[in-house]
This record gives C-alpha cells, structure tokens and sequence, in this order.
C-alpha cells in the first residue's frame, strides 16, 4: 500500500436531525482543524433531515473549504459515509458524528497512530461510553451475531482513518451502520496492516440517539446476513475459478 500518512484529510461530518448541535460542533472542529490540520477539508453529509441541521452547517463552513452532501431521505450511517467519499478530495478519510460524542481530538488520535505503526489504516476503540442499558444490549447482540456468522470480531468501535479507495460501494454495500464493522472485518480478511487507538467519547450535546433503535438493528442484521452471503458466494467463485 502507498504510504498516505502525510496525506491530505477530509473529515465527513454526518448528521441527521442535529440542528441543535451542529454550529457548535462545527465550530470546535475548525477551531481544531486550523491548529492541527489546517490543509483538511470538511464534508457535510445531511441524510435526509427535515430540520435547519444543513442550513446551519452552511452558516457554520461559510469561507471555509468545506463540500456538503443531502440525501433527500434518510439512509443510514453507511450511506452517509460512500457519499461523502464519493465527493471528497483527500487521500485520507475520517468521520465525526454531528452530535458531539467524538471530539475533534479524536483526529489526531488517529493521524498518531498512523505515524507511530508506519500504517494507513487506523481503526479506534472508545476509552469509555456511556450508554444507555437498550444501546448495550442491542450493541452485544450485533457483535455476538458479527463472532458466530464471520468468526472475527475487529477491535473497532468508533471513527477510523483509511485511505478513500477503500470506501468502495462496489463492495461496502451497506447503507446502515453495520459498513462500519465489514470494513473492518475486510481490511482482516485482506491481511491489509492497521492499528487500533483509543479515542474519547462524550455524551451527546442535546437531542436523543437516532442509531439505538430495534429497526436499526433488524436493518444491520439484515447487512450482516447479507455479508456472510457474499463472502461464500465469493469463496465459491475462488474455489470454481482454480478448478478451471
């Protein structure tokens, strides 16, 4: 892999519903960026809110370097992310929610990590949450599911740096937010080298969660299904085309 550890950063600022957050978050994050990544660009990824949260994170980037990017629906954490991608220019991507949980010291965090391990891809841990009981049981569930269908469970649960080549909707197919467990379960499979920091986690600023609910996680099932489903039809491809 091409060394990208000095490359340049677009950090995807996802939001949906966040009209009370967003100018405050947006504005801690550029304070960070112009002391510590003053090259970085931000992309806004609005999925689908039917607030002022876009109009504010236009208010909040006015003058700055910043793309912006509106589902006209609301299609989930993944969706967010390939679409941000597909419009960012950097080398390097990172994300940060727009509720405020993941401090901009987050970034550098990981940029650290990368120049530490000599790697392009970083993946993080929380050094604490706290969450609520539903939050916590619905999380065991999806990674007791994620361990007994793909026999892996990565050490990754919140923002991560990789190289924008491999957000690839061609194989991240999904929308939810389970793309951010089969990146990593690929980057695994691939023998691709990473490391994993530690990164904080705040409670949000103001509103509620909008990912701790049991239709996100029928939808993330349904994505980890699929997955197990891909991965075989293309272990089977693999073993047919040696036969040949």
């Amino acid at each position: 892999m091409t060394n990208l550890r000095g490359a340049e950063l677009s950090v995807l600022v996802l939001a949906y519903e966040e009209q009370e957050n967003v100018g405050p978050v947006l504005l801690e994050l550029c304070q960070w960026l112009d002391r510590h990544e003053p090259g970085a660009e931000i992309v806004f990824v609005d999925d689908g809110s039917r607030d002022a949260t876009l109009d504010r994170a236009r208010e909040s980037l006015s003058g700055r370097r910043a793309r912006f990017v509106r589902h006209e629906k609301n299609r989930g954490m993944g969706a967010g992310i390939k679409s941000g991608a597909a419009v960012a220019s950097g080398e390097l991507l990172t994300f940060l929610p727009a509720d405020g949980q993941v401090p901009p010291e987050a970034i550098g965090a990981l940029r650290e990590g990368a120049r530490e391990a000599g790697v392009d891809i970083v993946f993080s841990v929380y050094t604490s949450r706290r969450d609520g009981l539903l939050r916590k049981v619905l999380s065991l569930g999806v990674r007791s599911l994620i361990l007994l269908l793909h026999h892996d469970l990565p050490d990754s649960d919140g923002p991560y740096l990789v190289p924008r080549s491999l957000v690839d909707p061609r194989q991240l197919t999904p929308d939810s937010f389970f793309l951010n467990f089969e990146l990593p379960l690929r980057v695994h499979a691939a023998g691709l080298p990473h490391t994993v920091v530690e990164v904080p986690c705040r409670p949000r600023r103001a509103g509620v969660s909008k990912t701790a609910a049991l239709g996100k996680v029928r939808t993330v099932a349904a994505d980890l299904l699929d997955l197990r489903r891909r991965r075989d039809r293309d272990a089977l491809a693999r073993i047919l085309g040696r036969r040949h």
